[in-house]
């Protein structure tokens, strides 16, 4: 099955939908005479009406502007889903008696795309939908047809989500794996600014859009998207190297591999009684230039405004880390030689995308002497370093090694085979 495309969306979000009557099978098309053949979701639009899932209204127009509503929604999603539930589920909502949507939103509700312990004070069907409510039931319904788009929703519990939100807030935790599964299946996208829009609602004509890329979706492998294999592997290890390079873990004469994960939170001692680091995460940018990146997160660390060159034959690879000086004698080619003997040589990079998503990176001024180290202060920060595509076995650059602590002398090794 082919991916389906991530499209951005912009401008409001919400329905005003008729009441729904008539063939779900195949319905005749209508020329909307406020959709021209110019308007972006016209074929979208067209495909959701001939479907039956839309009906226009009576005086020719389908309103594509309007804002979608709970209950439109609920029964839009009905409409779509494939199958039959095992449990046709009734009278779920009070509030919903005699409305014309009771019997659709009770169908969603069987389908799995939403709980009624999600709304204890009742349904209120003319609530306008937020986009972190369509996230939820979208990947909902996908989990609920579907163990691996359930297993997704646990593997990205506490991944890195790209969009502003996350380290600038207003991206609940508990909506991580959904935005997650939306966004690395490319059912929603983000806008402009990096931001999600968790507040937002949607409008018909995106509602159409979302409609055909779920038709495409429901009958996709989880495994089928990169992106969200890659936010998958991030929630799991803390880095998404082998989803986004053909980098694999060498494991040892016992079987233990030598993953990422080992040395996520684990706190090593710099030299010199320098003070301490603590590896969070590690997230390969796949970019062939400025602006030709190839996943997800990648266009969240790199723009057209990148501090640094893409070199070919290298990804850019970005380390997030806490250092803790033990006292303010830190200078900045201390550090980054003492870095260098836990991880691998790291500089510090810019973009326009750090304050687009709030990244709090190291800084490319003198970071000691502007106050960004502090003793004894913990500072979470992100830096950058270069991984080789490709190898012959022989480069030092075709391997890393990542030390856990000076005693154990435990390391993380990324040969490609």
């Amino acid at each position: 099955m082919k991916k389906v495309t991530q499209l951005i969306l912009s401008g409001a979000l919400v329905i005003g939908m008729l009441p729904f009557t008539g063939n779900t099978s195949q319905a005749a098309v209508t020329s909307f005479k406020d959709v021209p053949t110019s308007h972006w979701a016209k074929a979208s639009i067209d495909a959701a009406v001939a479907k039956g899932y839309f009906k226009g209204y009576s005086d020719g127009t389908f309103k594509p502007g309007a804002t979608v509503t709970r209950a439109e929604f609920a029964a839009l999603l009905a409409r779509v889903a494939k199958g039959t539930p095992e449990t046709e589920r009734a009278n779920v909502f009070k509030d919903l008696t005699g409305h014309w949507s009771e019997a659709e939103v009770n169908r969603a509700v069987s389908f799995g795309f939403l709980k009624s312990s999600d709304y204890p004070n009742g349904f209120k069907p003319g609530t306008a939908l937020t986009r972190e409510e369509m996230a939820k039931w979208l990947s909902s319904g996908l989990a609920a047809q579907d163990e691996d788009y359930k297993q997704a929703l646990k593997d990205t519990e506490n991944t890195l989500v790209p969009v502003a939100e996350y380290y600038k807030g207003g991206l609940k935790k508990a909506a991580y794996p959904y935005v997650s599964v939306v966004l690395g299946t490319g059912l929603m996208g983000g806008y402009p600014d990096g931001t999600f829009g968790p507040g937002k609602t949607t409008t018909r004509a995106e509602a159409a859009v979302i409609l055909s890329r779920y038709e495409q979706v429901q009958e996709s492998k989880a495994t089928s998207y990169r992106d969200l294999n890659e936010m998958r592997e991030v929630g799991l290890t803390g880095t998404n190297l082998t989803s986004a390079t053909p980098y694999i873990y060498l494991k040892s004469e016992e079987g233990v591999s030598s993953s990422f994960d080992r040395i996520v939170g684990k706190t090593v001692k710099l030299r010199n009684n320098l003070g301490t680091m603590t590896p969070h995460r590690m997230i390969v940018a796949d970019a062939q230039s400025k602006t030709n990146i190839n996943n997800i997160y990648g266009r969240m660390f790199i723009d057209k405004d990148y501090r640094y060159p893409i070199k070919e034959g290298y990804y850019e690879v970005f380390i997030e880390v806490t250092v803790t000086p033990s006292s303010n004698n830190l200078r900045n080619l201390t550090f980054y030689q003492e870095v260098a003997n836990v991880f691998t040589t790291v500089n510090n990079f810019n973009s326009g995308t750090v304050d687009k998503y709030g990244i709090n990176n190291l800084p490319v001024e003198d970071y000691v002497s502007s106050g960004f180290f502090k003793e004894k202060v913990d500072r979470k920060f992100w830096m950058r370093f270069g991984l080789a595509r490709t190898s012959d076995g022989s480069s030092s650059d075709s391997w890393k090694t990542f030390f856990i602590d000076n005693n154990t002398k435990a390391s993380f090794s990324l040969p490609l085979r």
